[in-house]
């Protein structure tokens, strides 16, 4: 690996800490945060203003905003992000982390469709496949992501009257039901599903986003009931909600702490 340039250090620095607050800063900020000498702080800030990476607040003298730059190297990042295929990266990591199978799922209707898996190496676990299709209200992620829609939007795809599919004895299958589920699932941020899809599997998932905040897919861990209990179920809750964050940072989502 060759050697880094201090000067491209710095004024990365500089931009990563407009991520921050309000979003301005002024030159003494600046030297202050990154305890930079005032003329290297001013030669930067100069060079980056020149190449529109930041530029002067209306109306506010000595502050600095970001310009139009990042914003265009962040749209052609965006254009070229790839979700199943980076879905799939984050979903193997999880896997080798918990040795579970894992999934991610996109919302198509009232269905989930699963774009990425990585299976568990355990002779006993999930038989699935990427591109199946199930009904959401049966699955973890499914919950999640309809957790995720305006009230409005649920209710178009969900009506009062639907009739929910019964996959197993489990299934919730009154949509009154199925919103009090949901309920639970926004206050809780993650998705718990027993054995509602396959009488011998858990899951549980979490909320996936990109750039805009809005939830684009969801990612699950699932469980033959066999290794499942609620000490591992609180286990996989918090790691498939690190899973999640992983991906939705790499789609360009930021949280706010």
């Amino acid at each position: 690996m060759g050697r880094l340039v201090p000067a491209v250090t710095r004024a990365l620095d500089i931009l990563e800490l407009f991520l921050d607050g309000d979003g301005t800063l002024s030159a003494p900020d600046i030297v202050r945060r990154l305890q930079l000498p005032r003329t290297t702080v001013h030669e930067l800030v100069t060079t980056l203003a020149a190449r529109s990476y930041i530029t002067p607040v209306p109306g506010q003298p000595g502050r600095y905003r970001l310009g139009v730059r990042p914003y265009q190297l962040g749209s052609r990042y965006a254009e070229q992000l790839d979700l199943a295929a980076e879905g799939q990266q984050v979903a193997r990591s999880v896997a080798e982390t918990c040795d579970e199978t894992v999934h991610v799922a996109i919302l198509e209707g009232t269905d989930v469709i699963y774009i990425a898996k990585v299976d568990s190496t355990h002779a006993v676990r999930m038989v699935s496949a990427a591109g199946r299709r199930l009904p959401a209200h049966c699955t973890s992620v499914g919950k999640m992501l309809l957790a995720s829609l305006s009230a409005p939007e649920l209710a178009s795809r969900i009506p009062d009257d639907a009739d929910l599919i019964r996959m197993t004895p489990n299934s919730i299958t009154e949509p009154a039901a199925l919103r009090e589920a949901l309920d639970e699932i926004r206050a809780r941020g993650v998705a718990v599903e027993s054995r509602e899809s396959n009488p011998d599997v858990s899951c549980v998932a979490a909320p996936v986003r990109d750039r805009t905040g809005q939830v684009v897919a969801a990612l699950s861990i699932s469980v033959p009931m066999i290794r499942w209990s609620e000490d591992r179920r609180a286990e996989l809750e918090q790691l498939a909600a690190k899973g999640a964050a992983e991906l939705s940072e790499r789609l360009g989502h930021r949280s706010v702490a």
